[in-house]
């Protein structure tokens, strides 16, 4: 795993040497954009439409556009020391409790792990957040972006979490259509509140399946092997116009059903086992 950044925890005068490393990765299987006509790979180039000529990336700066063509520029030096990323660290301001944060807030998470020589200080802090339940709310700065960040134990683990800051968030009130606060009817409440509780378990992040990519995945074998590629059935939407009988039948949904043949199933020596669905490759394999 490779080292992303390289720096230290710090709350009041403790410091605490750590590395970084991305904590989740991008399962999206790529997908290139293929000229239909030669079946080859579409490049772009970096070209100024002044000189029409490409430009090599030791000529490109960064600009903002204070007004309609004019441009203040900062080369790379420029916008490292505005960052002030050679401080290299990740100063905790408070301690909060983690119910308090909006998952609204959230935005990619890293582990953390301690340099050879702040290990002792590193379970210090793992073992003073466990105890108390709280996480750290920091800034950092990480690749010249500045960020508000939350620290906080995952397992056994230090990890921080980029965070939006509050001006980065925009306004309920600016999202259309919202319904008007109105009393909700005491039954459709219960009936909702039956399916809420019908569905309740506890969360199993393995459980659930990207399934568009498995489809792509299997489509793409298919298509390597020649076959004819299997469309997923259309789910068919029921134009329920009455609250009261979508929420009864969606629990009726979930209740088992009172027909089932048990003699039939225990003659045929139990219920039948689905059938399992091919595994889709990640990668092809020669022969």
């Amino acid at each position: 795993m490779q080292t992303i950044w390289k720096g230290a925890v710090s709350f009041g005068l403790v410091n605490v040497p750590v590395k970084m490393y991305t904590a989740t990765h991008d399962n999206d299987i790529p997908l290139r954009m293929i000229h239909r006509k030669h079946n080859e790979p579409i490049h772009y180039s970096r070209t100024c439409p002044k000189c029409e000529q490409e430009v090599a990336w030791e000529d490109i700066v960064k600009g903002y556009e204070y007004e309609e063509g004019h441009y203040v520029t900062f080369d790379k030096e420029e916008l490292d020391e505005l960052a002030s990323e050679t401080s290299r660290e990740i100063r905790i301001l408070d301690f909060v409790d983690l119910a308090e944060i909006d998952p609204i807030y959230y935005q990619r998470t890293y582990y953390l792990s301690p340099e050879e020589t702040g290990a002792h200080a590193y379970r210090l802090l793992v073992e003073a957040l466990k105890s108390t339940k709280k996480i750290g709310i920091a800034n950092v700065t990480i690749r010249q972006k500045s960020s508000l960040a939350a620290v906080r134990v995952v397992g056994d683990v230090l990890s921080l979490v980029t965070m939006f800051y509050a001006e980065e968030i925009r306004d309920r009130k600016e999202i259309p259509n919202l319904p008007e606060a109105e009393k909700v009817d005491r039954r459709e409440l219960d009936m909702a509140r039956m399916l809420i509780d019908q569905l309740t378990g506890s969360f199993e992040p393995e459980k659930y399946k990207d399934e568009y990519r498995e489809r792509l995945m299997e489509a793409i074998e298919d298509k390597i092997e020649g076959k004819e590629v299997k469309v997923a059935p259309e789910v068919k939407v029921t134009n329920v116009l009455d609250l009261m009988d979508a929420l009864q039948a969606s629990l009726k949904q979930l209740q088992p059903s009172d027909h089932t043949d048990k003699s039939a199933s225990s003659s045929a020596g139990g219920a039948k086992k689905p059938e399992k669905r091919r595994k889709p490759h990640s990668k092809r394999t020669g022969a």
